[in-house]
């Protein structure tokens, strides 16, 4: 396994060599060249860092190395400990602290750790800030602080708390509507922060939680993607429970998908457009997502007589695009909800909150809710890589095979037929090449998919 280094962070799995995987040695290293970093860049004599983990079993041992090795270098850690990737993105500006750090390899297996860097708005480090940081790791370029100038801990667990509080205290969340209706949801927290966070925030929304797997031991039930495939118990707990809806996150509370009160999946691509909804009707604007998320949001954007544009995937770049086009909200169709009111990066609770006051002041169900939204099918396939595929150039093949087509090479390749398209492109997160698809039926996305995939086999000679 090579270690991942992208705008997604470092990440790797735990264990084996040095340099092969997130070792300790590693996570020192790449600790070692984001503290250096913010110092070169800091005009302050001290800097602070905030840092929160999510509940992997690997958690704990990387926390310890990544906040002694700030601890070194003279920085101040602002330690928050158990938490969510979004709640450290509001912590970092809250404590005017000049960066964070959130360790967490999101969706990834329990084997997978990562460290994912933000800068001092609480945001994902630039590509280029990222370059900087992967030279300075490479020529261990580390300049530690003498004995009387080490930097100290501050432990502060009331994050979690204050995060919840930022967001019922925006403008478009109405607790006491949600209350009224005395909603029943089913939270499967993949026993991870998010089995802390959501029914807490459920809680004070009045909202009646059945839990499970919310017991924050970072042994997860089932493979921790919010996938249909992964996400067979809670969709049966759903119709045993008679419940209204059910929520599913991922460990580090970022994305966020929803099962209807029929038992079958919302869609985590619809996620984003069930929030959107309810976001224009009452402020409208321009929306964002990157090019592998459903045309949906496009349609609902243009009803709404909003402008909608597609960035590159990676949430940096949804942002980036989002700040250029003054989006009202964004997002990515893997369940990641940006808003910009409260802070620019993907939050499960912002989505919650706001998915439960849209449904409030609607007189209908889940069910109902997904089947009044445009229809379309999407199909998520991979293919694993090995160091003798030339990735790029099995892209720039496919791209000149459809050269007469709709075609962008903005990330990867993507090809826009008449009623569907494929997105072909290089994971930021994990070896291998994604192919995802969408068309007006399931069979249809299916179907274009197969064919992509043994188009890709045929080029890569596998």
């Amino acid at each position: 396994m090579t270690l991942i280094k992208s705008i997604s962070g470092i990440r790797g799995t735990i264990g084996g060599k040095v340099g092969d995987n997130l070792t300790p040695l590693d996570a020192v290293k790449f600790a070692s060249a984001y503290g250096t970093f913010l110092k070169e860049q800091g005009t302050k004599d001290k800097l602070k860092v905030v840092i929160g983990r999510d509940a992997r079993i690997s958690g704990p041992m990387i926390h310890n190395l990544v906040v002694n090795t700030l601890i070194g270098l003279g920085i101040d850690v602002i330690d928050l400990g158990l938490s969510t990737t979004p709640t450290v993105e509001v912590a970092v500006p809250l404590e005017q602290a000049d960066g964070g750090i959130i360790l967490t390899a999101s969706h990834n297996p329990k084997q997978w750790n990562a460290l994912k860097l933000l800068n001092a708005k609480g945001e994902f480090l630039s590509g280029a800030d990222g370059a900087k940081i992967l030279a300075i790791a490479a020529n261990e370029a580390f300049d530690f602080s003498t004995v009387d100038n080490l930097g100290e801990v501050i432990q502060n667990d009331a994050y979690m708390d204050i995060h919840i509080d930022e967001v019922l205290n925006l403008p478009l969340v109405d607790a006491a509507a949600v209350a009224k209706r005395k909603f029943k949801v089913v939270v499967d927290g993949v026993n991870s922060s998010g089995g802390i966070i959501i029914p807490k925030l459920l809680e004070q929304m009045g909202v009646e939680v059945v839990k499970l797997y919310c017991t924050p031991d970072g042994h997860f039930p089932h493979n921790p993607e919010p996938l249909k495939e992964h996400l067979g118990d809670i969709c049966k707990l759903v119709l045993e429970e008679q419940a209204d809806f059910g929520i599913v996150v991922d460990p580090d509370v970022d994305r966020l998908a929803f099962i209807s009160n029929d038992g079958e999946m919302f869609g985590e691509e619809y996620t984003l457009v069930a929030v959107a909804d309810y976001v224009l009707s009452k402020t409208p604007g321009n929306t964002v997502s990157n090019m592998s998320s459903s045309r949906a949001l496009r349609d609902i954007t243009v009803k709404h007589n909003g402008s909608y544009e597609a960035s590159a995937v990676g949430e940096v770049n949804v942002v980036e695009k989002m700040k250029a086009t003054q989006a009202v909200i964004g997002g990515e169709g893997n369940g990641g909800i940006i808003y910009p009111e409260l802070h620019y990066g993907r939050d499960s609770l912002v989505g919650v909150a706001l998915f439960l006051t849209h449904l409030a002041q609607l007189d209908t169900t889940v069910a109902d809710l997904r089947a009044s939204y445009p229809q379309y099918f999407m199909s998520k396939n991979k293919i694993e890589l090995t160091p003798q595929i030339d990735v790029d150039g099995v892209m720039a093949t496919i791209a000149k095979n459809y050269a007469s087509a709709d075609i962008s090479t903005l990330d990867g390749v993507k090809i826009d037929f008449p009623t569907e398209w494929v997105h072909l492109r290089k994971s930021n997160t994990e070896p291998i090449i994604r192919i995802y698809t969408e068309a007006p039926t399931q069979a249809e996305a299916d179907a274009l998919a197969t064919r992509f995939v043994n188009e890709l086999k045929s080029v890569a000679g596998i």
